[in-house]
C-alpha cells in the first residue's frame, strides 16, 4: 500500500470547497445563460421547457463509447498479466478511490507526455502515453494515475457532457435568434418598430459566454483532480513533480524555444497554469513551500522515498517494465519499455 505523508487538512478542505463553489457557479452560468437566450427568443414558458429538454437529453442520450475513444485514439490495451507492477499501482489507487471497477489501462503511440480517462466508475479506463512512462518515475507516475481516477470517482466526464451539451444548444440558439433577427431587420428600418439591443447583445456574446464558461469548469475540474490525487497518494509532491516535467518536456521547438510564454491567455485554457497546479499542491503539504527535507525511509516494493521541500525532478527508483506488443505487421517478438 501506498506510504501516506502529512497533508494540511486546512488547505485541502480551503481548496475544495473553493473548486466546488467555483464549479457550482460555472454551471449555474450555463444554465442561466441558457435560459436568457431562450427567453430572449420565446418568453420565459419555452425557456423552461429548453431547460428540461436539455436534462432530458443528457440523461436519455447514450454515451460515447470509451472503447471507440481509445480506438479512434490509436490507443491499444495493456495486458495485466504482462504489466502486473503497473496495474498492481493502479488496483490501489483504484481500490483507495472506492472504485467498483478498477479502469483498464492503455497506452498510446506517441513521445509527448499525456494521460487521460474515458468512460465512467462503472466502465472506467485509462490511456497513459509512451513518452509519459519514458518520462516519469514511479512515484510522479502513482500522482498521474491518481489523477485521472479522481476524474472517473468525481464523475467529472459525466458532467462535462452536461457543460457541453449546455453550451451546444445555447450556440444553437443564439444562431437561430440572430437569423430572426436579420429576417425582421426591414420590418425594423421601414417602420416605427425598435430592437431591444440588450437582447441582441446577448445573442451575439451567447457562444462566447458558454465556451468561457465550460472552459473555466476544465480548470476547476482540473484543480479538483489534483486534490484528489494528493488525497487518494497522501503525497501531493509527486503529482506536482510529475506537472513540472511534463510541463517541461510537452511541446515543439517553438514552445522551448518561447519558453514559459503561452499564446492563448490562461482563461482561453482547458487546463490551468502549471505552476498554479505545483503551488496549490505544495500548499497541501505541512509547512507548505518550507517544508523541512525528511530523511528517506527504507522502502519496500514500489514505495516511494519522499522528496525535499522543493519539487524533486530527480528521484529515480528502480523502473517497472512496460511490456507492449507491436502492430501485427512488425515481428512477433515482445518490446521491454522502462521507465
Amino acid at each position: 500500500m501506498f506510504r501516506r505523508s502529512s497533508i494540511n487538512k486546512t488547505e485541502w478542505f480551503r481548496h475544495n470547497w473553493q473548486n466546488r463553489l467555483q464549479t457550482v457557479l460555472l454551471l449555474s452560468l450555463l444554465g442561466g445563460y441558457l435560459y436568457l437566450v431562450g427567453w430572449s427568443i420565446w418568453g420565459s414558458a419555452v425557456a423552461v421547457w429548453i431547460l428540461v429538454l436539455v436534462a432530458v437529453l443528457f440523461l436519455l442520450a447514450p454515451a460515447q463509447s470509451p472503447h471507440l475513444i481509445m480506438k479512434l485514439t490509436g490507443a491499444r490495451p495493456l495486458n495485466r498479466l504482462q504489466n502486473r507492477e503497473l496495474y498492481r499501482l493502479n488496483d490501489d489507487l483504484a481500490r483507495a478511490a472506492q472504485l467498483e471497477h478498477s479502469p483498464n489501462l492503455y497506452l498510446l503511440p506517441t513521445r509527448q507526455p499525456n494521460a487521460f480517462a474515458a468512460g465512467s466508475q462503472e466502465e472506467p479506463l485509462i490511456a497513459v502515453s509512451d513518452g509519459l512512462l519514458r518520462l516519469l518515475n514511479r512515484r510522479e507516475m502513482a500522482g498521474v494515475l491518481a489523477h485521472e481516477i479522481s476524474h472517473l470517482r468525481q464523475d467529472n466526464l459525466r458532467v462535462m457532457r452536461l457543460a457541453d451539451l449546455a453550451a451546444r444548444l445555447t450556440g444553437s440558439l443564439s444562431l437561430f435568434g440572430q437569423i430572426l433577427l436579420l429576417l425582421n431587420l426591414p420590418l425594423v428600418l421601414f417602420s416605427e418598430q425598435s430592437f431591444n439591443w440588450l437582447l441582441v447583445l446577448i445573442l451575439i456574446l451567447a457562444p462566447q459566454a458558454s465556451s468561457l464558461a465550460k472552459l473555466g469548469l476544465f480548470r476547476a475540474w482540473e484543480y479538483s483532480a489534483d486534490l484528489g490525487a494528493a488525497s487518494l497518494t497522501g503525497d501531493p509532491r509527486g503529482l506536482a513533480s510529475a506537472l513540472h516535467k511534463i510541463e517541461r518536456n510537452t511541446g515543439g521547438f517553438m514552445q522551448r524555444f518561447l519558453g514559459s510564454y503561452r499564446v492563448l491567455p490562461n482563461w482561453l485554457r482547458t487546463h490551468p497554469p502549471t505552476a498554479d497546479r505545483v503551488r496549490r499542491l505544495l500548499e497541501l503539504t505541512e509547512g507548505g513551500f518550507e517544508a523541512a527535507p525528511e530523511k528517506p525511509p527504507r522502502t519496500a516494493g514500489w514505495q516511494i522515498k519522499p522528496a525535499s521541500g522543493k519539487v524533486s525532478i530527480e528521484v529515480l527508483p528502480r523502473p517497472i517494465p512496460i511490456v507492449v506488443y507491436p502492430s501485427l505487421r512488425q515481428s512477433p517478438k515482445v518490446i521491454m519499455r522502462e521507465w
